[in-house]
């Protein structure tokens, strides 16, 4: 009798057991269909993904070579964008600091060239240039950014230019100074502002592209830098790539007091999924990423969030969250901890497109507001990589060029120009 009661009593544990482990197991197959189901109603927009770079890098931008739907040595192709669920994605065109005052802007050229070739070229995916096309669009739809303001050359016509180009996002800088912004690092020590993050020409800059209708990215910027960009931008702006500092304290992320700021701008974060970012390591799992979104929900609420996870721009991502095709595993784990489907439908699209709209109505009621003709004076940049127009002619004229020349140190030229200015000033006499 002992022995049954025994047996009967390890049979209900064992049922116990079962009905638990069922329990656990439907509960991930309901939050895992739920997360996909969410996801194909409000694909998601990212507002950050460098694939350019490993294009270029490892595959000489030679697209007619490549399949986009199995790329090697890269988080992103066609295939793993579709998995996971990605109906828009702003594509950057970076450009390396060493090019400043260099070849940058030819080198923002040809990336911008790979993404509009990228875009068009491939019937799964489609170049959109504004909020109506982002949204309305069935295909995954790109929007091209600049990563780096040290990318226009401290100009506005290269702005406007890019513009034309469909370029509709821009950071202000990258991991450089630019003559006119601070960056938020301290790899390189060029341009450094003193008391100044935004000159008179960074807000020049930042009010051309409200009147242009381009997205203001302040991720890379300094603090300094995002706090005087929120007061003097007239449209909402974004953090197309960075996260709460409160949970990892890398100055690439936004502390809270300037969250604030951005709740009062009515712009966006969109969190990043660097694990450096992350975790302040490389131990970073989808819970510590989930843990960012909690925060700034809690900061300035769920309908400040968007995704700009920064594949193929860094190496090292939360465990499970290796590629593009990961993003239902974030969203999983949001639904876990009780974000609604409301919630969820902003951060992964609707909030970016409210963002866009009011970017492009500022822009609307600039209509009639003339291109802006700032200059930036030549002792805020690197003159010597700059050409001076002088009248034709005159033999001050060329006499001035030559004296640029010597400037700039370029001796090997003097004789030649010498002698240039000696005919023409024989020219003259006679």
């Amino acid at each position: 009798m002992l022995i049954y009661k025994e047996a009967r009593i390890s049979g209900a544990w064992i049922w116990w057991f079962i009905c638990t482990l069922l329990s656990l197991l439907l509960g991930v197959i309901s939050e895992t269909s739920r997360a996909k189901d969410i996801m194909t109603k409000y694909p998601l927009i990212d507002g950050h993904n460098d694939l350019a770079v490993p294009l270029r890098m490892y595959h000489k931008s030679k697209l007619s070579k490549l399949n986009m739907h199995n790329i090697s040595k890269a988080a992103t192709d066609i295939t793993r964008l579709t998995a996971g669920h990605v109906g828009g994605q702003i594509f950057a065109a970076y450009v390396l600091c060493t090019a400043q005052d260099k070849d940058a802007v030819r080198l923002a050229l040809e990336q911008i060239d790979v993404i509009r070739r990228m875009c068009t070229e491939n019937k799964e995916m489609e170049l959109v240039t504004t909020a109506e096309g982002m949204g309305t669009s069935t295909k995954i739809a790109c929007l091209i950014s600049i990563e780096g303001g040290h990318s226009i050359d401290s100009s506005l016509p290269t702005l406007r230019m890019f513009y034309l180009l469909g370029v509709r996002s821009m950071a202000l800088t990258h991991n450089c100074n630019t003559p006119w912004a601070e960056t938020s690092s301290s790899l390189y020590s060029n341009y450094q502002q003193k008391n100044n993050s935004l000159t008179d020409f960074g807000k020049a800059v930042v009010s051309e592209m409200n009147r242009l209708g381009m997205l203001v990215d302040l991720s890379h910027s300094s603090w300094g830098t995002a706090r005087a960009v929120l007061k003097h931008s007239a449209a909402p702006v974004i953090f197309s790539h960075s996260s709460a500092y409160a949970i990892c304290n890398n100055t690439r992320n936004v502390p809270d007091d300037l969250l604030l700021l951005l709740k009062e701008n009515g712009g966006l974060i969109m969190v990043n999924f660097y694990s450096n970012f992350v975790a302040c390591s490389n131990n970073a799992n989808v819970s510590i990423l989930a843990d960012h979104f909690d925060h700034i929900k809690l900061v300035i609420g769920a309908e400040s969030i968007g995704i700009g996870a920064d594949y193929d721009g860094v190496h090292g991502f939360p465990k499970g969250m290796e590629d593009v095709s990961k993003y239902p595993e974030l969203i999983e784990e949001l639904i876990s901890r009780n974000w609604t489907e409301e919630e969820l439908a902003g951060v992964l699209r609707l909030n970016f497109l409210r963002v866009f709209r009011k970017v492009e109505k500022v822009r609307d009621g600039m209509v009639h507001n003339l291109p802006s003709e700032a200059e930036i004076s030549l002792s805020e940049v690197n003159e010597s990589c700059r050409a001076k127009l002088v009248p034709p002619g005159k033999t001050r004229g060329y006499m001035q060029e030559v004296k640029n020349f010597s400037e700039n140190g370029n001796t090997p030229l003097m004789p030649v120009i010498a002698l240039i200015c000696f005919i023409l000033v024989l020219i003259q006499l006679e």
